[in-house]
């Protein structure tokens, strides 16, 4: 292999490490913002924020939180709903 063909590969995995960095960084902020409303945004941070140890968010802990604050939402509203 010549010189030029290592330095693209390299550049190419060094790429493609760093597009899939970005991606898993802006993806769960993503996941809020379309998904959750806008009054229960501040208490999924606090809960991702909570549920996080590592310095940056996750996919997961964020989808799961999403989850989890519309159901809680759902169930709000159904008892609500029920009482009047």
């Amino acid at each position: 292999m010549s010189q030029l063909a290592v330095i693209g590969i390299v550049a190419a995995l060094v790429l493609t490490i760093v597009i899939s960095e970005v991606v898993c960084a802006l993806l769960p902020l993503l996941v809020v913002v379309t998904l959750v409303p806008a009054s229960e945004r501040k208490g999924v941070a606090e809960v991702l924020a909570a549920t996080n140890r590592s310095p940056r968010v996750r996919l997961w802990p964020a989808l799961h939180a999403a989850v989890t604050a519309r159901r809680r939402r759902e169930r709000y509203q159904r008892s609500g709903s029920a009482a009047m």
